[in-house]
């Protein structure tokens, strides 16, 4: 089986997501915003796992730039999380977070860009 580096990172960051869904609603007693993140954030990985078996090349591409749209739109919850001081920016697992989602972002948007410039 060979190694798929984006479907691996995106399915890691989803549990992650699941995780903090958890404890977001159990500790902090927020359901609304995490309820946003928790569907943006597992949605990159389903979409790039579509992407996999994508029917034509344009499926493909189409797949992963919602891929790719449902990555910001994470990293927006995060940031607004952190904002609302739900989640605290200096704490190691935070920024980890945040830096998982922005690689994430580059790798979507350099896969759409070379997959479209093929």
């Amino acid at each position: 089986m060979t190694e798929n580096i984006v479907l691996d990172k995106t399915t890691s960051f989803a549990v992650r997501i699941v995780n903090l869904y958890k404890h977001l609603c159990d500790v902090k007693k927020e359901y609304v915003l995490s309820k946003q993140l928790l569907r943006s954030g597992t949605s990159i990985g389903a979409n790039v796992n579509e992407a996999q078996a994508g029917q034509s090349k344009a499926d493909f591409i189409a797949k992963m730039s919602i891929a790719s749209k449902e990555a910001r739109e994470t990293k927006y919850w995060i940031n607004l999380l952190i904002k609302t001081d739900y989640l605290n920016s200096s704490e190691t697992h935070v920024r980890s977070l945040v830096n998982d989602i922005e690689e994430i972002i580059k790798l979507l948007t350099s896969i759409v860009k070379s997959s479209q410039g093929n």
